[in-house]
């Protein structure tokens, strides 16, 4: 078949006729041969805006524009054109009328990225707070860095090609497509009116006479003040103007949100599920396969457990899943004396399942959570210890923390990078004396050579020093991971090399970190990216095991 004439308009305007046109050898040849009507017909179809996305891409031409080709013919050439014709550009969701945004500084130190993620709202920069960002992108800390980075991302937008200060600089220009909005500078002194008992030279007073000025400049259109400051909005909202957080940093809303790794099954599994369920036995573990309504609220490696009076019980980790169809896996009882790790015996069902975790060599990613005394230590460092010395599966432990102190610091620490990491460690050695009671027939000289190989095979690191270094076949635990920031946590846990495997463990009641919430904290953000991931997995230790006065201080203070 001849190939048609290269089309002047979109392919979905053009003639049913040009689709048989016979081929043409020069472009002086085709314009000899294409008639005056058909070019009449294309310059008179409508233009690139009558085109709807919404419509699949096959848009239905006006009837003044309808061609007088057969009607049989008329599909197969919509067809093909849409066959031919790009896929139209996705636009940014909207749910109503776009808004305009004012930045406070914080929230650009915050997150540098955050002005890319405002989806189709425009963003506002007082001039204030680019003297701000000046001020503080000096030094080596977090905060500087994020300071630097947005100063880049506000550089690369104002050199894009043909960018207008003046008419605001499209946010996506920069590669960023989720951002459809423009962003704004302050070009000229704006009027506000301010009271007077507001010092004028102040700046959040400057950035709020902003904010009034453009709501009046703007109305009736939404201004919204975007701050991390808790007082700066309380102001913003006692002089009538809207104001929000900076939400785009948290991972979730609400904590009672969060994947908890085990799930309970309900009451009439067995008479719901039992006729569709099929079992087999491979070596310790017995597999069942599971067809039914709960299929679809399973994710991999997350533990099912069924407890009804009068039944057995069941204990399994889901394996695989697919389509309607799920397996599950029973468990190894790590609460029995003959499978105790390093001596220790776990002594409830979400220990269990964390143990079933530290000792899978699948798993290579582990995340615990849960309150103080619920053993998350305790059994990360005998998991690691068996696994080190035992099996020889890692060559040695590295332990590190993040390094927030609860009160006022108490200076700077002397020593070599691990004698400063030694009083943020007491953990470990709390930890170590409780497991080197374990080998009761050793005597003490055995035992202070199981404590010297220990301490021999344990590495204290500091967090600061992680960038560019790869861990190979290592046990890494990092403590208190409440404390690290997502960009952190990403770091640390992009450090892992072959057959290394990494344990975050935290209690997210205990945040030390200015400006980090249990929904923005980096442990929360890894729980949520990781869940349903064949090699990793997480539990949320409910019971305290430590002693009735801190099961009882967990609760009442």
């Amino acid at each position: 078949m001849p190939l048609p004439p290269a089309p002047t308009k979109r392919a979905a305007l053009l003639p049913t006729e040009a689709y048989d046109a016979p081929a043409r050898s020069s472009h002086k040849a085709a314009r000899k041969s294409e008639s005056p009507g058909a070019e009449a017909v294309v310059a008179e179809r409508p233009q690139v805006e009558d085109f709807d996305p919404r419509t699949g891409g096959e848009l239905e031409p006006p009837l003044a524009y309808v061609d007088e080709a057969p009607a049989a013919e008329k599909p197969a050439a919509r067809r093909r054109a849409a066959a031919t014709e790009p896929a139209p550009r996705r636009k940014p969701k909207s749910t109503g009328p776009s808004k305009l945004f004012v930045l406070d500084t914080n929230v650009l130190m915050h997150d540098p990225m955050c002005l890319f993620r405002f989806e189709e709202h425009d963003i506002f920069l007082p001039m204030i707070v680019l003297e701000e960002l000046d001020g503080h992108k000096k030094g080596t800390t977090e905060v500087a860095r994020n300071a630097r980075q947005a100063s880049r991302s506000l550089d690369q937008l104002a050199g894009a090609q043909g960018a207008d200060i003046g008419a605001g600089l499209k946010l996506d220009t920069t590669g960023h497509g989720e951002a459809g909005g423009c962003l704004f500078f302050q070009t000229q002194a704006l009027a506000n009116h301010l009271p007077s008992s507001l010092p004028q030279g102040k700046a959040d007073n400057q950035i709020l006479g902003v904010v009034q000025a453009l709501r009046e400049q703007h109305a009736p259109r939404d201004v919204v003040l975007v701050s991390k400051d808790i007082n700066m909005r309380v102001k913003a909202r006692a002089l009538g103007l809207k104001t929000e957080d900076y939400r785009n940093d948290k991972t979730l809303d609400d904590l009672d949100l969060m994947y908890s790794g085990a799930l309970a099954l309900p009451a009439d599994f067995w008479a719901k599920h039992g006729k569709t369920v099929e079992s087999w036995q491979s070596g310790q573990h017995t597999f069942y396969r599971v067809t039914g309504p709960v299929v679809p609220s399973l994710m991999i490696n997350q533990f099912v457990y069924f407890e009804a009076p009068g039944e057995p019980s069941l204990y399994a980790r889901v394996t695989e899943i697919r389509g309607k169809t799920a397996v599950l896996r029973t468990l190894k009882d790590y609460g029995h004396l003959k499978n105790a790790v390093w001596g220790v015996t776990t002594r409830n069902r979400e220990q269990n399942f964390a143990m079933n975790l530290l000792m899978d060599p699948e798993v290579d990613f582990v995340s615990l959570t849960g309150t103080a005394g619920t053993g998350k230590t305790l059994m990360a460092l005998a998991a690691g210890l068996t696994q080190v010395l035992d099996e020889r599966r890692y060559t040695e432990i590295i332990m590190t923390r993040a390094t927030v102190s609860v009160g006022e610091d108490i200076g700077f620490l002397p020593g070599t990078e691990e004698e400063k990491m030694g009083p943020w460690m007491g953990a470990l050695d709390d930890n170590l004396e409780v497991l080197g009671k374990t080998d009761t027939g050793a005597g003490e000289w055995g035992r202070a050579a199981t404590n010297e190989l220990i301490r021999s095979k344990i590495k204290i690191k500091s967090m600061n020093f992680m960038r560019g270094r790869t861990f190979l076949n290592k046990y890494v635990i990092l403590d208190e991971a409440q404390n690290l920031t997502p960009k952190q946590m990403k770091t640390l846990i992009t450090r892992a090399g072959p057959g290394t495997k990494i344990i975050c463990m935290g209690n997210l009641a205990q945040i030390d970190t200015p400006y980090l919430t249990e929904g923005s904290s980096g442990l929360t953000f890894a729980v949520d990216k990781f869940k349903g991931w064949p090699h990793s997995g997480h539990i949320t230790l409910a019971r305290g095991e430590r002693s009735r006065l801190a099961d009882f201080a967990s609760e009442v203070l």
